[in-house]
């Protein structure tokens, strides 16, 4: 006779879930994964996590537990799943029933803020779909898409804690947000025509209806700002030379690179060549703009990208965008920051007055953006690992995962271009606000301020320390001295490499550093930007190598006008300054007579060994460009005409003295080459061959010497995909493990992240009695106000010696 079966076992979990699991539809994903199990128990949100009870058959409740920790939500990203076993509570209490129960607030800790994303898949299909009631919303949305950081107010996240709280749900509406079964169940930017916000068009009037207004507008050649989801945008059609250049003018942009919107993938490639690797970061649901090369024949103008061999280029995200395109077609549009030259983007409706004359129109929306939050950028290499170069929308404030455990909270302000800050605390997560602009202009800094204020709330982080950088008068070391006297400095390149290293997790692994940028105040006073770092304690950093040093002609007026370096560089070399080199020309006589006396005797000559300052002395000797109007043309326009360009052709090299390196042979072998007859891209290919093999033997050379088995590339030089891909190649050929970016801009906008991180490891060594500057800087302390260096006068000699240039007390 057998025996009856036995009923299944019933228990009890609950489910303590960190991570992004707020805003991104994670409590509706779970409630549908309960019912699927015939589960009860309940669901909600407190500050920190969403927390969770399941009760059931133990082979249901094991099979949903997996179920919610391996398919999440697609914006969600789990950090922590921690599941405790309870007592069951019966099936009478509940009988299959699940709830989703009100957030709590009296938790202390807060949860991650999740990033805008692109508008998802179905909800585009019901924007275009005449029998869907959400048919040509302006701001449909679900919880698997739309915006989340520029919107939300407070934590726990729910519909009075963001900027929608002012529309009310309509019946319908608040329907769908009940019915678990819905997509937008519990969807807090949930709305519809009938209650949600609503578009406004300002300008030419062609007809009621703003978008169809806006699109005649752009088809006409006029210029119009866009509220967006993070900003406004200032576009115009982007095959109309005549809207291009005027865009230009009333910018004062007269060659920096335009972003370009494409509806959707395919019609971007009517214009770049897309592979397959890049479709994927187009269509994901950050939406960056991703550099990718022109197709040969496209309508888009030159003068969008003038000089370049690529475009920035991204896809519709939002619904905005696809309404508009709806009425457009396949037509690109620019698609560019609404702000002047410097100043940060517009976003509140308030500060339109910034861009007075920029526009002849105005799409805008009475939806209020909390945050500003600027396109995310980003390049894709061979083997489809995305390389950020401005991380922002889509990106921000996702925090970086690091080892670092600061004692106190840190805010690092970051540089004074690129400007991003970084809160970090003793948990292990390092949050990165979005790209922010200019730290010199004021806007700015007030942008700055709400920003930290903002992130500093949603997460929770209240900062006693103040990291920055080295360089007494940028912007950010001052408002690190006004905000705190626990202020500690930290050089420039030492952040760099070290912000690698936290990226990577890899906080004391023993690396050789190579950081190559345009301008990093030294530990000696002068200005560096060719460095090689030898690092073992993330605290302290050596010098090992670096560029042989040479001279910036009348400071900064220098970096505007490459050919003085061209110059200086040639007077080292022992080239004379005959008028058939570009750079003799192009300073002209009078120019001439002057640097003619300020070389030779170093008369207002700064001294540099920045990687990035001898791009721009060679792009003006090869007759690439004499003046540069944005951070780094001249050396961007080095890479692209390189890449045309074969480095057999004529090889030149640079000359070594132990772990220097000095340029003066490459600075005769390219005259000799113009001379020659040689083509420029030619030229310009074996200039970068001559750097990727000077840098992969000082850098090996110093590994070696030091026992060392790690190589990172850091520093904004490495935006620069010749180089990056042919020094990683050859030291990863040679044995070495080589780190490069992956999570943060290889340029100051990740500089955030190594300065919190060297002031976390600078709290330990305090505690050691070990000061971190006067072990890197204490040569700088004697030196500072005596280099040369425009910023270091007698003034800043006086403020350091009070204590307020960035070194603790």
């Amino acid at each position: 006779m057998r025996g009856s079966r036995s009923a299944p076992a019933t228990v009890r979990v609950r489910l303590d879930i960190t991570g992004v699991v707020q805003g991104v539809g994670f409590r509706p994903a779970v409630a549908r994964v309960a019912a699927d199990f015939c589960l009860s128990g309940f669901v909600f949100n407190d500050a920190g996590s969403v927390q969770c009870e399941l009760e059931g058959p133990a082979d249901r409740v094991e099979a949903a537990v997996r179920g919610i920790r391996d398919q999440p939500p697609p914006m969600a990203r789990i950090d922590g799943f921690r599941t405790v076993p309870l007592i069951p509570h019966g099936a009478s209490t509940f009988e299959h029933s699940f709830q989703i129960l009100d957030s709590q607030t009296g938790d202390a800790a807060h949860t991650l803020v999740p990033p805008d994303v692109a508008t998802c898949a179905d909800c585009l299909r019901e924007l275009r779909d005449p029998a869907d009631r959400r048919f040509g919303h302006p701001f449909i949305t679900c919880t698997n898409c739309g915006p989340r950081y520029t919107v939300i107010t407070d934590l726990p996240y729910d519909r009075p804690a963001t900027t929608m709280d002012p529309f009310a749900m309509c019946t319908r509406c608040a329907d769908e947000y009940r019915d678990s079964a819905d997509r937008r169940f519990h969807a807090q930017t949930i709305a519809c025509r009938d209650c949600g916000p609503t578009l406004s068009w300002s300008g030419p009037a062609t007809d009621t209806d703003p978008i169809t207004a806006a699109a005649h507008a752009l088809n006409s050649g006029l210029i119009i700002a866009i509220k967006g989801i993070g900003g406004y945008h200032l576009a115009c059609r982007a095959d109309d030379p005549d809207a291009v250049a005027l865009l230009r003018k009333r910018k004062n942009r007269p060659a920096k690179p335009f972003a370009v919107m494409a509806a959707d993938l395919a019609a971007a490639r009517r214009f770049v060549a897309v592979d397959a690797a890049t479709a994927a970061v187009l269509e994901s649901p950050p939406a960056p703009i991703v550099l990718t090369p022109k197709r040969g024949g496209s309508t888009v103008v030159d003068a969008v990208a003038p000089g370049l061999a690529e475009l920035g280029v991204m896809l519709a995200y939002s619904p905005v965008h696809h309404l508009l395109f709806d009425h457009l077609g396949a037509v690109p549009l620019v698609m560019t920051s609404a702000n002047q030259g410097g100043s940060p983007i517009v976003f509140r409706d308030g500060d339109l007055d910034w861009i007075d004359g920029l526009c002849d129109g105005i799409l805008t929306h009475d939806r209020p953006i909390q945050v500003s939050c600027e396109d995310s950028v980003v390049a894709v290499e061979a083997d489809g690992a995305v390389v950020p170069i401005r991380r922002s929308r889509g990106f921000a404030p996702l925090p970086v995962t690091v080892q670092s455990r600061a004692d106190s909270v840190i805010v690092a302000t970051g540089g004074d271009l690129k400007t991003t800050f970084c809160l970090m605390g003793a948990d292990g997560y390092a949050h990165m606000s979005s790209h922010l602009g200019d730290m010199a202009d004021p806007r700015t800094q007030s942008c700055f301020d709400a920003a930290l204020d903002h992130l500093a709330f949603m997460t929770d982080r209240r900062p006693k320390t103040v990291a920055c950088d080295l360089h007494p008068s940028y912007a950010t070391t001052r408002w690190a001295q006004r905000r705190s006297r626990a202020v500690v400095g930290v050089q420039h390149h030492h952040a760099h490499a070290v912000s690698l290293l936290a990226e990577h997790q890899r906080l004391g692994t023993p690396i050789i550093a190579v950081a190559f940028d345009g301008t990093g105040y030294g530990a000696d006073g002068t200005i560096w930007g060719g460095e090689l770092l030898a690092i073992t304690d993330p605290a302290v950093f050596t010098r090992v190598g670096h560029l042989a040093p040479f001279a910036l002609p009348g400071g900064d007026g220098a970096v505007r006008h490459p050919a003085r370096i061209a110059l200086d560089l040639m007077h080292r070399a022992g080239v004379g300054w005959s008028g058939d080199l570009a750079p003799v020309e192009a300073v002209g006589e009078q120019g001439l007579a002057i640097l003619a006396q300020q070389i030779p005797r170093g008369i207002g000559c700064v001294a540099t060994t920045s990687m990035g300052r001898l791009f721009d002395g060679v792009a003006s000797l090869l007759g690439v460009c004499h003046e540069v109007s944005y951070e780094g043309q001249a050396a961007i326009e080095l890479e692209h005409l390189a890449r045309s360009g074969d480095a057999a052709h004529w090889p030149v090299e640079f000359a070594f003295r132990e772990a220097v390196f000095d340029p003066r042979p490459v600075v005769v072998g390219l005259v000799a080459g113009i001379r020659a007859g040689i083509g420029r891209a030619d030229l310009a290919a074996a200039f970068h061959a001559a750097v990727v093999h000077a840098t992969v033997w000082t850098a090996s050379e110093c590994a070696r010497s030091a026992g060392i088995s790690t190589i990172g590339l850091t520093g904004g030089v490495f935006v620069n995909r010749i180089l990056l891909n042919g020094i990683r190649a050859a030291l990863t050929g040679g044995g070495f493990e080589v780190l490069t970016h992956r999570i943060v801009p290889c340029n100051d906008g990740g500089l955030a992240l190594g300065q919190a991180a060297i002031a976390a490891a600078a709290q330990q060594l305090a505690e050691k009695e070990v000061a971190y500057v006067s072990r890197n800087s204490r040569q700088g302390d004697r030196d500072l106000g005596g280099v040369g260096y425009p910023d270091v006068d007698r003034r800043l000699r006086r403020d350091h010696e009070e204590g307020v240039s960035g070194v603790p007390a």
